[in-house]
């Protein structure tokens, strides 16, 4: 898998791609993260961005010329399934999105900063819009930092445990239930004993019925 991210500001991301999960899916050949500066493919001297919005709005809006320079030539080179643009007013990106792009080829990540992108980039380049939540941030990098994770984590033989990833949170419109490891009682704090029973179909319903109790409390809106 190929994730290409178009950004103003690529080094508030780069390291993040150098470490854990996502450098082994990338030295293993399972996916390609690449990061593209948009200054790049300014032409004035002064690789300007962004420019003021008609209609006299406050801030500054992303220019369209670079980010169309930019995107085609990427689609010159290889096809891609989605172009993607980070937005807080765009759809919701949750695990079900996660694991529809997890089994895609190539994607383009746009990360949006300033006020915005020219809206006609949305009309003629976009394909799909996400947010992560209901607030702002400084620009789109952490969010598509944050989508590139959950989604290369998906990918068959990225995770060293191939089972790990179908029991996360979310995966079954679920809260995971709660984990424990050794030591089974610490300062009196014991781990409950249906986990130290080897009985797995206890364990199991065990386990199902801490989700639902957790998902009913903390995140009734899944159900």
């Amino acid at each position: 898998m190929r994730i290409d991210i178009l950004t103003v500001f690529p080094e508030m991301i780069e390291g993040f791609f150098n470490h854990s999960i996502m450098s082994r899916a990338q030295k293993a050949g399972l996916a390609e993260i690449h990061l593209h500066n948009i200054r790049d493919y300014t032409v004035d001297k002064h690789r300007k961005t962004d420019d003021y919005p008609f209609g006299g709005s406050a801030g500054l809006v992303m220019k369209i010329e670079p980010i169309d320079r930019l995107i085609t030539e990427l689609k010159s080179q290889r096809d891609y399934d989605e172009v993607i643009y980070t937005s807080p007013d765009g759809e919701r990106f949750d695990q079900k999105a996660a694991n529809g792009f997890s089994l895609l080829n190539n994607i383009i990540i746009l990360c949006g900063h300033y006020k915005g992108i020219d809206y006609r980039i949305r009309e003629h380049l976009i394909t799909r819009e996400f947010s992560i939540g209901d607030y702002v941030l400084t620009g789109g990098e952490l969010v598509a930092a944050v989508m590139t994770d959950s989604i290369v984590r998906l990918i068959p033989g990225v995770m060293t445990d191939g089972q790990s990833a179908l029991s996360d949170c979310f995966q079954d419109n679920l809260l995971a239930p709660p984990i424990y490891t050794r030591p089974a009682d610490y300062k009196g704090w014991k781990v409950p004993e249906v986990l130290l029973s080897g009985n797995q179909a206890m364990i199991d319903e065990w386990e199902f019925q801490q989700s639902l109790e957790r998902t009913k409390r903390l995140r009734p809106d899944l159900l």
